[in-house]
């Protein structure tokens, strides 16, 4: 029998999602950013281990305001790719704000292995007020590539 965790979002590094991304074929990657951060930041490149990650949108761009239907558009995406409510999610945003948030509604919506990507693609501002300075997906070397 399957072992399903008790609801919750967990908080992993971007080292900690790769490893699990790479060792679980079944898992998948939310990047859950706008369409212009994808464009002109970059998006994770999961080609490596012959995977895609899964774009959509936690808020629109330029208003910024929450996607109503965020939910119920993952959800149709997932189910179009075969994907069960026990699948592990990671879910990524520019520094792990948004994507804990898209974290908590899926698991509210029943799935049972949301994880929150902490660092984010960019990770948090230094001193100086620049990301992918001391933290998230870029920082940490891990495959990329401009949207």
């Amino acid at each position: 029998m399957e072992k399903v965790e008790t609801p919750g979002v967990e908080n992993v590094t971007v080292l900690e999602a790769w490893k699990r991304l790479e060792s679980d074929p079944k898992a998948v990657l939310v990047d859950v950013r706008t369409r212009a951060e994808w464009a002109f930041v970059g998006v994770p490149d999961l080609s490596r281990i012959d995977r895609d990650v899964m774009l959509i949108e936690w808020q629109t761009f330029p208003d910024s305001r929450i996607a109503a239907d965020f939910t119920e558009r993952l959800e149709a995406a997932l189910a179009a790719k075969g994907i069960e409510k026990s699948t592990e999610i990671f879910f990524i945003c520019r520094s792990g704000g948004r994507s804990q948030m898209a974290a908590d509604a899926m698991t509210a919506a029943g799935y049972h292995r949301c994880r929150n990507v902490m660092e984010g693609f960019e990770g948090p501002l230094d001193a100086s007020r620049h990301r992918s300075q001391i933290g998230g997906w870029k920082f940490s070397g891990l495959d990329w590539v401009q949207g």
